[in-house]
């Protein structure tokens, strides 16, 4: 009896050592991370406001983390490519995403995901918080929203307006302007902001609703025509530019955000890590020059925030996607 009791208590302590040092492997492991450079996954092209983000940020990361974070423009289906390589990645730290709102909010309304916002991607910071500005090609003969607005009204289906992808920020933006104003102004997605504001700045396009950081360089150089700005007061970029609120559509708001997002089985200490780096990044001078330069507003988020918020969004969405009829082309 005695001498099963021991190899018992013997085999039992084994597996107890065995755990421990597991858990010691996992913690050191966490502890050193990064071993290597990070992928940054962006889902657009270049242009736009997430990757002016991106490009601002990495090297911040960079510094402070000791290992290069490395941005990789995986473009394609509203950001749904870059989501999924994301999702599919070994969680480890190693692989990160920066999404645009509606990837995590909007996107699982639409499409049919082969993987769980919610259960493949753990969200862990915002990074910026952007409002969005209704531009114009200079040949559009409206200076105002109220122009621009009566001569679509005029001609019905004859103005066309781009965005970064079906159901983006910028495409449900237009959708919920064009059913406020009783507009009809044909959408054409794209490949991102960047080739949306390159088509309309060719004249292929008439209208975009975009990110002040995507269009306020354009803007400022008499290449595109502001007429108001989505956001639910005036922004300090454009001070002088009014909201579409206040020009006869009160309550009207679409601001976007890009946050950080890794794969949902990823440690704790890891999300925890990033975090603090991205916060500390944020805060520094430099940082903040280049983002109020680019429009761009500080939101600073807890993890457990931001799951709270992509909850709230989501639903939101679905009911105005639904309310809207908005479908993939």
């Amino acid at each position: 009896m005695m001498s099963r009791v021991r190899l018992s208590c013997i085999t039992n302590a084994i597996a107890l050592l065995g755990f421990c040092i597991a858990a010691g492997v996992a913690q050191a492991a966490d502890s050193a991370y990064p071993t290597r450079p990070v992928r940054l996954v962006v889902p657009f092209a270049p242009g736009g406001g997430v990757d002016a983000t991106a490009r601002i940020i990495a090297p911040k990361l960079s510094e402070s983390m000791g290992q290069n974070w490395v941005v990789d423009n995986r473009t394609g289906a509203a950001g749904n490519i870059a989501s999924e390589i994301v999702a599919r990645a070994n969680p480890d730290g190693h692989t990160v995403l920066l999404a645009l709102d509606t990837q995590l909010t909007a996107n699982p309304s639409l499409y049919d995901l082969p993987f769980s916002v919610e259960k493949d991607l753990q969200p862990v910071v915002i990074l910026a918080v952007s409002d969005q500005i209704v531009v114009v090609h200079p040949g559009v003969a409206a200076k105002t929203l109220k122009e621009l607005i009566a001569l679509a009204k005029q001609k019905p289906g004859a103005f066309r307006h781009g965005s970064a992808g079906v159901g983006s920020s910028n495409h449900l933006a237009a959708e919920l302007f064009k059913k406020v104003t009783g507009t009809d102004i044909v959408h054409v997605p794209y490949k991102g902001a960047g080739p949306s504001i390159a088509a309309i700045l060719a004249g292929e396009i008439q209208m975009n609703i975009s990110s002040t950081a995507s269009t306020i360089g354009f803007i400022k150089a008499g290449r595109l025509r502001a007429l108001a700005s989505t956001g639910a007061k005036r922004g300090k970029s454009l001070p002088e530019l009014p909201t579409v609120a206040e020009s006869s559509y009160p309550g009207f708001e679409a601001i976007q955000w890009y946050a950080l997002v890794v794969p949902g089985a990823t440690p704790k200490s890891i999300v925890a890590r990033i975090h603090k780096d991205s916060l500390k990044a944020l805060q520094t001078a430099d940082v903040r020059a280049s983002m109020e330069r680019l429009g761009l507003q500080q939101e600073l988020t807890t993890p457990e925030e931001l799951v709270a918020r992509i909850k709230k969004e989501t639903a939101t969405w679905a009911a105005i996607i639904k309310d809207a009829g908005i479908r993939l082309q």
